[in-house]
């Protein structure tokens, strides 16, 4: 069993999210739901909580009440094999949401994602720091990350 579970605050959007995001990404599903009851704080009935698993991570949804939002101080990374999957997961997620520089986006319910092809932390981590610096620098100027950019800056003599 996993022992870190992350926990997203949301003021009454958690199952809507939940749905959303098991949608998004393979090997996904809604574990458990659970309600308030007559103790409260929230309406009897309404949804409080919810369990789900996001290729195999677990998370929980809480509807807490709008005393908190999120912020991009804390963002969940999508590691991409191909531009296909970084163009899809960007696509998907930025919909109805918010793009940002470097790769971050905030989707239509608030949560920071950063969409990442696995390609970048290598070509920033290479030995040769000239190149490496070309593809930060590359970088810096994208929103979506496109992998052809990255490899072409790196490649520059």
């Amino acid at each position: 069993m996993q022992r870190i579970t992350p926990c997203l605050w949301f003021d009454t959007e958690g199952e809507d999210a939940a749905r959303f995001y098991t949608s998004v990404f393979p090997n996904s599903r809604i574990v458990e739901i659970s309600r308030y009851g007559s103790a409260g704080p929230r309406d009897e009935g309404t949804v409080m909580t919810v369990e789900f698993e996001l290729d195999g991570q677990r998370f929980t949804a809480l509807n807490g009440g709008p005393d908190f939002t999120f912020s991009e101080a804390i963002s969940f990374q999508v590691s991409c094999e191909t531009q296909d999957e970084v163009d899809a997961y960007w696509s998907t997620l930025s919909k109805g949401g918010e793009e940002g520089p470097c790769g971050w986006l905030k989707d239509r319910f608030g949560v920071s994602w950063q969409i990442v092809p696995k390609v970048l932390p290598e070509l920033l981590a290479d030995p040769d720091r000239e190149r490496a610096q070309r593809v930060m620098a590359a970088m810096l100027k994208m929103r979506k990350i496109e992998i052809g950019e990255l490899e072409r800056a790196a490649a520059q003599p």
